[in-house]
């Protein structure tokens, strides 16, 4: 499968913006999929995810209230809402996805296969 992330941009802190990951090459509905970030100078880390066809989600403590990642399979589409957005989430947004993740590791990078290029969210306080 290939995912292409997009949304990304520069928003005022208390702003939103809603990222997209787009798959193409596979049946979507059989992936997990999530959302990892990178600030420069840390390490990448997990900020939401969600299940196949039960929908299940998970999110970062941080971000848990202010984000939603839900999805839309007949799209092949994995959203993330984001909320009463901080400087301190700015980062490179990726989005991962991968049949074969249990639920245990849906946190774990090295869990997934497959990887979109990252949109730059950059938040101005």
């Amino acid at each position: 499968v290939q995912l292409q992330a997009s949304g990304g941009g520069l928003v005022q802190a208390g702003g939103s913006l809603r990222l997209s990951c787009e798959a193409s090459g596979d049946t979507f509905k059989w992936y997990v999929v999530a959302w990892f970030r990178q600030a420069p100078g840390k390490e990448r880390e997990f900020v939401a995810g969600i299940r196949r066809n039960s929908g299940f989600t998970s999110y970062e403590d941080s971000v848990k209230g202010r984000f939603a990642i839900s999805r839309d399979n007949a799209q092949n589409t994995v959203y993330l809402q984001m909320n009463s957005l901080k400087p301190e989430d700015t980062a490179v947004y990726y989005c991962a996805a991968d049949r074969g993740v249990i639920a245990s590791s849906t946190r774990d990078s090295r869990a997934y296969d497959f990887w979109g290029q990252g949109t730059l969210v950059t938040v101005s306080s």
